[in-house]
Parts: C-alpha cells; sequence; structure tokens
C-alpha cells in the first residue's frame, strides 16, 4: 500500500447544502452555449456562420494562436447567436438544441494499436483536447508537448465539491479505458490521488497501469496542484498534463463509441438550494431546467449562482449556462445588504478563521454564507495567514509581491511554475487586506507565459 500524504495545513470552510447522492436527468435544455472565456488565453475565430445547422462534434471556432486545437458543438441544433462583451470579445456562442442529437462520427478504433500522433489528431478533431490541461500556467496543453507525467485525482476538497465515487459509478470500464489513452501521451507516469478515507471506490483503489497516491487533510488536499507538489514537484522548463475524472470517461467514451459526448455529472449545491442532488447534462447546458422552483424564495434575498464552488467558480445569471471545466452549481445568498456593526455583534450564525465569534465552539455546524467581504480593500501587510492554509513551500505574499511589481526573476525563485490561481485560493478568502489574489496569480502566469513564449 502507498504511504499517506498528510496535508496539515488548509481549511475546510462549512458551507451548508452539500449534494444529497441522487442522480436525476432533469428536462433536456433549450439552448447550450460554448464560452470561449472558460479557456483562459484563447482568442477564437469562428468557422460557422449564424444559422447554420450543427451536429454534437461539429467544429464552431478554432484558436487562433493554435489552429489545431478546436471547439465543437456539445449538442446538435442551430447556432443562434453570438454574445459579445467589451471589446467586442466573444463570451459565449449559443446553440438552439434539437430535441435528440445528431452526432459527427470520429470512428471507433482500438487504442492498442494507434500511435501517440493518431491519438492526439482524434483528441483534437473531437473538441475534447481542452479538456487537458497543463502545469505551468494552467491553461490549455500545447500538444506539440511530451508531458513528463500526468496527474488526475479522484477526490475533490474544495466547499461542497462533488464526490467523485458517486460520480464514477456505472462508467468504470470508460475510465479505464480513458487512463489508456492517456498511458500513451507521456513518456512518464499517470498518477492518480485518491482520499485516503473518503476513496472507496474500486474503479480507483484497485485500478492498474498507473500510480496510486495516498492524500488526507483539509482543503486544498484535493487540489491536482497541491497533489504535484507534494509527489513530484514542477520544475522550470518541465510540463505536465492533467484532467478530471469525468474528462477522463469523456476520452474513454470517444475512442469507444467515436462520438464526442461531453457528460457532466453536475452536483447542485448551497444553502439557497432547497433540495441539493446530482444532475446528468450535459457540458455548456443552460441550468434553468435543474435549479427552476429548487431554489430558497425570501423576501430581500438575491441568490447567486456560482459555476463552480465559491472560492474559484464563475457567477452567472440564473438562466445561464455551466461552464465546460465544472461539476458543481452552488447557490448562495448575495452579501449585498450592509450590517449594522458587522463584526462587533456576537453571533453564532457567522464563520470565523480567526474565532471572531464564538460559532468556534460548534466545530460540526454548517452555515449559510454570503458574499459579503465585511470591508474594502486595505494596506497589504504581513500577517504569516496565508502560510496556515497553503500545503506549499513556498512563501506566497512574497510570491504575490513580485507578481504585483513584476519582477520575473523573483517570481521563478519563489516557485510561480507551480502554482495556479485555484491553489492560492484560500488565501484570498482569509485575506485581512481583501486582496484579489487569484487575479493577481494569474496575471503573474500570463506574464511568465508571454516572457518565455
Amino acid at each position: 500500500m502507498s504511504k499517506v500524504i498528510r496535508i496539515k495545513r488548509g481549511l475546510d470552510i462549512p458551507l451548508a447544502g452539500e449534494a444529497e447522492k441522487i442522480l436525476q436527468t432533469p428536462p433536456r435544455a433549450d439552448e447550450y452555449a460554448v464560452k470561449p472565456p472558460d479557456y483562459h488565453g484563447l482568442f477564437p475565430k469562428m468557422l460557422v456562420e449564424e444559422g447554420a445547422r450543427v451536429k454534437a462534434g461539429t467544429p464552431l471556432f478554432y484558436d487562433k494562436y493554435n489552429e489545431d486545437v478546436i471547439f465543437t458543438s456539445p449538442v446538435s441544433g442551430t447556432y443562434t447567436q453570438l454574445i459579445r462583451g467589451a471589446k467586442r470579445r466573444i463570451l459565449e456562442v449559443r446553440i438552439k438544441a434539437d430535441a435528440e442529437d445528431e452526432y459527427v462520427q470520429f470512428g471507433k478504433e482500438d487504442i492498442g494499436s494507434m500511435t501517440r500522433e493518431k491519438l492526439i489528431e482524434k483528441i483534437l478533431k473531437s473538441g475534447l483536447w481542452p479538456a487537458i490541461r497543463q502545469r505551468p500556467y494552467a491553461v490549455i496543453a500545447n500538444h506539440k508537448d511530451v508531458p513528463r507525467d500526468i496527474f488526475i485525482t479522484a477526490f475533490k476538497s474544495a466547499p461542497l465539491a462533488p464526490d467523485l465515487d458517486f460520480v464514477i459509478n456505472g462508467q468504470e470500464d470508460l475510465f479505464n479505458l480513458g487512463l489508456g489513452v492517456l498511458s500513451k501521451l507521456t513518456d512518464g507516469d499517470v498518477h492518480l490521488s485518491v482520499h485516503t478515507e473518503k476513496t472507496i471506490s474500486k474503479a480507483f483503489t484497485q485500478v492498474s497501469g498507473v500510480k496510486l497516491h495516498r492524500f488526507k487533510g483539509p482543503h486544498p488536499a484535493g487540489n491536482v496542484g497541491i497533489q504535484i507538489h507534494h509527489i513530484k514537484p514542477l520544475n522550470k522548463g518541465e510540463v505536465v498534463w492533467c484532467l478530471d475524472i469525468q474528462d477522463v470517461v469523456n476520452l474513454g467514451r470517444l475512442f469507444r463509441d467515436g462520438i464526442y459526448y461531453p457528460q457532466r455529472i453536475v452536483a447542485l449545491t448551497g444553502p439557497e438550494v432547497l433540495n441539493p442532488r446530482y444532475y446528468k447534462v450535459l457540458a455548456g447546458t443552460r441550468i434553468s431546467p435543474f435549479t427552476n422552483k429548487n431554489i430558497r424564495v425570501e423576501q430581500g434575498v438575491t441568490p447567486r449562482f456560482i459555476s463552480g464552488d465559491v472560492l474559484t467558480g464563475e457567477k452567472i445569471n440564473k438562466d445561464g449556462f455551466l461552464g465546460f471545466y465544472d461539476d458543481q452549481l452552488t447557490v448562495i445568498p448575495e452579501g449585498d445588504k450592509p450590517e449594522l456593526l458587522g463584526w462587533l455583534v456576537p453571533s453564532l450564525d457567522k464563520f470565523s478563521v480567526s474565532r471572531t465569534f464564538f460559532s468556534f465552539m460548534m466545530p460540526w455546524k454548517k452555515y449559510r454564507l454570503n458574499t459579503n467581504i465585511r470591508s474594502g480593500e486595505r494596506p497589504f501587510v504581513i500577517t504569516g495567514l496565508y502560510e496556515k492554509v497553503l500545503p506549499m513551500d513556498i512563501l506566497p505574499m512574497q510570491l504575490i509581491k513580485s507578481i504585483m511589481i513584476n519582477d520575473i526573476d523573483m517570481m521563478e525563485k519563489l516557485g510561480i511554475y507551480e502554482v495556479a490561481p485555484e491553489d492560492l485560493a484560500l488565501c484570498e478568502y482569509i485575506c485581512p487586506s481583501k486582496i484579489e489574489i487569484q487575479t493577481i496569480v494569474r496575471e503573474g502566469l500570463d506574464a511568465i507565459q508571454k516572457e518565455f513564449a
């Protein structure tokens, strides 16, 4: 049995609204969207015109700076609308869905007889390649690279994150097939990380052909970046790839059935959800079919819909669309109401990392947390708090400051290649200065990538 890697630094946020292990298939959405902002660094160039008929797997656009990476429709239907934002940036490519899907056929093939180049070519043509991301930079992987290793996490530790044991149930064969594909894409190893107590599915614990690693500890133990750091740290000049469990399954389905079918089993979670549970949908679906009549209605309280978890997810409208990488939809109250005296009022209904409230005496309690940050940005001071929630051997405050002054050499020395914005999300959550740390980290990664492009 592999040794247990114990993560001691971190924080589990006690948010109410965990999804009950009930899987439902909601009514098919009338509209789907592929959202270019989901893919950081993408400059899309359209391949279809409005009004065009598409099938599931039909190319919609490609990356201007890497024309081999294409993005395909998740459903069959009619391309109806292009939503643009500031500076005419493309925000959404909307597809009005048919009642049933027709698929572009990419062919069923035996992966054992295929070369690495043929495997990559098929993944690129199907539109599934964007599911593979790389470190450093936390962007879509460059298919021309040969990664040192590939990393997959079989558990998530973010607030109200879906139970991947439940998600993988019934899809074990596709998962194993997807692992077989990945093993041919690297000259190194495929690493799979499990939780030593929570992971019980044999699909993960008895898998073959991969290196199994056991973790234990609070969030961010489930982040793939934290796992890479503790398993085999990333050095300058090295590249590793990583995928989510459900993308490994979709990869297996592509080679078994020959179609692009970006299925997502999504956990609908949060204190504003009446019946939190799991739903089987497709990536890019409109969320209203499984949120209508399932959200708390309370006078004076506006719900915030987040595609993803509360630490790293994206705010969307109540009739918005699920992000490509997201397997969780969280609904919490907006923090848009001022609070009289704020933290000066004793309370048992507020969670505090610093034990400001007496609620610290009830570690079992779950909270209806909102988005109120209770003040604005303050001077950036040394507190030592970041190190308490970041289980990496780096100096987070010094790294953030080096990014803010754009000191490339210092960023490298302080470990910029090992981090992604999600790895420092807890630092942002507990930051007494209210600094947008994830935004700063992303700017640093972009600066490094541009410097060495």
